[in-house]
């Protein structure tokens, strides 16, 4: 396992990262933190914020009681905050929000009130050192996201198909659009490290077809590649049948019907990912201890599908899975933006 300190390329590369995010004299900053947080992320925003003379407070959560009737390793978000008041005020009077929790604060409860007061947010991503230096966000992928989330604000309609058998059709007219390259400067902006995704949240009764997970598709809840394929067949936003002899649909069956919860089955996002910096490859790298994983989600022309909560379709539930897949195609009205997982057009590099 690689030692987890104070790096002097490690701090170099969290001083780039939080002045592109707008950090700098003077600015009002708050790093929120949790007891079972990475310390040498904690350690290096602290030492970051201190380079480019920010005015910055550190809130550390105690990280809360699992409560999950099955192991959790990524919820999607962070639930360390529990609405405790001063750590909410404190985080409203600042213009950004640099988070440290392992989770990340984006979907948690106390964010929109946050967000509502002006300030934006820059999730520092659970994961090793090396990896947040290897996808440093870069300037010039903004433009790139940007482009991304345009193309899918103006769609009806989204395709997913690949050779091994997927075929799923997405309505994402009036779907809420984001994505992020890693920073923003705008208040309410949020952005992640690793960044470069483009994602639609579906509305209800949109999403139908087909997914065929084939091998080397990743589970990024259990942090694997699959070994066999898994196939789900989906019907108005939800995953009714998985099939599939091997020991991956066997776990993924166990995994979701732990939960009892119907809407564990539910489609949270789709999109695809933009960082040629993130690799498909560095799971074989790596400790499960190493990573949170967030780096599968962003690699260049994958296809990022997730199940759990969707607050635009009025489903909250704490069973996540987030599921990049490599090898398919995704069109918008039948316009091709990823062909068997490379990007076209003005997405590509």
């Amino acid at each position: 396992m690689l030692q987890e300190r104070i790096e002097g390329k490690w701090l170099a590369s969290f001083r780039r990262v939080f002045a592109l995010n707008g950090i700098q004299q003077g600015s009002t900053v708050a790093l929120i933190s949790e007891t079972q947080s990475r310390p040498v992320l904690v350690h290096l925003a602290e030492l970051a914020l201190y380079d480019l003379g920010a005015d910055f407070c550190m809130l550390k959560m105690p990280s809360p009681p699992q409560t999950a009737p099955v192991p959790v390793k990524g919820t999607g978000t962070s639930l360390a905050i529990q609405h405790n008041r001063a750590a909410i005020e404190a985080m409203k009077q600042c213009e950004i929000v640099v988070d440290c929790t392992v989770e990340g604060m984006i979907h948690s409860p106390e964010w929109p009130e946050v967000e509502a007061a002006g300030g934006r947010i820059l999730v520092v991503t659970n994961e090793h050192p090396e990896i947040l230096e290897r996808t440093e966000p870069k300037a010039w992928l903004g433009p790139k996201v940007d482009l991304g989330v345009q193309m899918l604000q103006a769609a009806s309609q989204m395709r997913v198909t690949s050779k091994a058998g997927t075929d799923l059709t997405i309505d994402i007219r009036d779907a809420p659009c984001g994505g992020t390259a890693g920073f923003g400067t705008t208040p309410g902006h949020v952005a992640h490290w690793p960044g470069g995704l483009c994602l639609a949240f579906p509305g209800p009764n949109t999403v139908n077809g087909r997914i065929v997970m084939d091998v080397g598709d990743m589970n990024l809840t259990f942090k694997t590649y699959l070994s066999s394929q898994i196939d789900f067949t989906v019907e108005n936003d939800f995953v009714t049948e998985i099939k599939g002899r091997g020991l991956d649909a066997e776990l993924f069956r166990d995994y979701m019907a732990a939960w009892d919860d119907p809407k564990a089955y539910g489609f949270s996002h789709v999109g695809w990912g933009m960082n040629p910096d993130a690799r498909w490859v560095s799971g074989a790298l790596y400790d499960k201890r190493d990573m949170q994983a967030v780096e599968f989600r962003a690699w260049a022309g994958n296809f990022l599908w997730s199940t759990g909560a969707n607050q635009y379709a009025g489903r909250f539930t704490e069973g996540h899975f987030d599921l990049p897949m490599r090898a398919c195609t995704i069109e918008l009205d039948g316009e091709a933006v990823v062909v068997e997982g490379v990007l076209q057009g003005e997405l590509a590099r």
